[in-house]
């Protein structure tokens, strides 16, 4: 770790959810002091291992509190250096179920008050964790990069553009935001998801031994987990006075599939399953993209490490070890309508 002691408290927002919770253990590894926040919406089992740890603490709270971070943060503490903003209805199912007054609340006007406290703290970088899904669909079959059009084809990216302007507009002050389009997840967490794509098809080729997809032909990027944490630990590291105010697709080119490439490597591993194919045409999340994550490389070093068969072998390691005994249950989705 690059800071020093006196520096090296993060504010996580969302902590007890799929990326948070993993965040979390693994700055704690690397030294860090975390504060994390979350309301639990599906339950905090995913941070009990960290509660004995002295550099840990846990609040309960809703990031629409107007003083959540200022009440979050102990008055014995170290002022913290960084907040990870990952608190969101996370997702285009999750965003339709709650409707849009209730999403642009919780996915801007929440993020602006989190950031208006983060600033009175004087806390001095903000990482925001964006989309990729911003970009909705690759103008001419190109790679889209940072400077690419947005073109949101769902709530959940008109909401996470709306809360990347507003974070732009602010990179002015001293609380500087760090914004990373990161691409579509996959492989296991703490507070594990089977709404993502890759997840969700491992699940039911291995349950069901079945597979009906959607938008067959459609490309899109994926990234691990695991390499993540790597690329937000860089947000940390890097020298602010080059990353602030800055938007990074977080990722790799070997991570941009198609559908069917993605089919290809589930069978690899469970060629006993049946695909079926449906055309749907349906009012959500009808991204098709490649996406460039040269910026990425050549700015941080970011270069991710795992493959998606990777991702695929883990997963399908822990539904056939039983360590996950209910993968079906509500509390591993965000919402329960899924297009695969």
């Amino acid at each position: 770790m690059t800071q020093n002691s006196t520096a090296s408290h993060v504010v996580i927002t969302g902590a007890a959810g799929y990326i948070g919770s993993l965040l979390t253990g693994y700055l704690l590894h690397h030294g860090y002091q975390v504060t994390a926040i979350d309301d639990l919406l599906f339950g905090g089992e995913s941070l009990l291992a960290y509660l004995p740890h002295p550099n840990f603490n846990f609040v309960k709270a809703n990031v629409w509190d107007p003083r959540v971070i200022k009440n979050a943060v102990r008055p014995d503490a170290p002022s913290p250096f960084a907040l990870v903003h990952l608190a969101a209805i996370a997702g285009f199912p999750a965003c339709q179920a709650v409707g849009r007054q209730v999403a642009w609340r919780y996915n801007v006007e929440a993020t602006q008050r989190v950031y208006d406290q983060a600033e009175q703290l004087g806390i001095e970088r903000f990482i925001y964790a964006s989309t990729y899904s911003t970009y909705g669909l690759s103008p001419n079959g190109e790679p889209v990069t940072e400077d690419s059009p947005l073109n949101p084809q769902s709530l959940y990216a008109e909401t996470k553009i709306a809360a990347e302007r507003f974070l732009l507009n602010q990179a002015g002050l001293n609380c500087r935001p760090v914004i990373f389009r990161i691409a579509t997840l996959y492989g296991l967490s703490p507070r594990m998801r089977f709404d993502q794509i890759i997840n969700q098809f491992v699940l039911e080729a291995y349950s069901r031994r079945e597979l009906l997809i959607y938008q067959r032909g459609y490309s899109r990027s994926y990234v691990h987990i695991q390499d993540i944490m790597h690329g937000i630990l860089l947000g940390l590291e890097s020298p602010l006075d080059k990353i602030g105010g800055q938007v990074y697709n977080m990722g790799s080119e070997k991570g941009n599939y198609t559908k069917d490439q993605i089919v290809a490597l589930v069978l690899k591993r469970l060629p006993e399953t049946a695909v079926q194919y449906k055309d749907m045409t349906f009012g959500g999340d009808m991204r098709d993209i490649s996406v460039s994550f040269e910026k990425i490389h050549r700015e941080l070093g970011f270069n991710p490490t795992l493959t998606v068969d990777d991702g695929i072998r883990e997963v399908l390691n822990a539904l056939r070890t039983g360590i996950i005994s209910e993968p079906k249950d509500s509390r591993y989705r965000n919402a329960q309508f899924i297009v695969q």
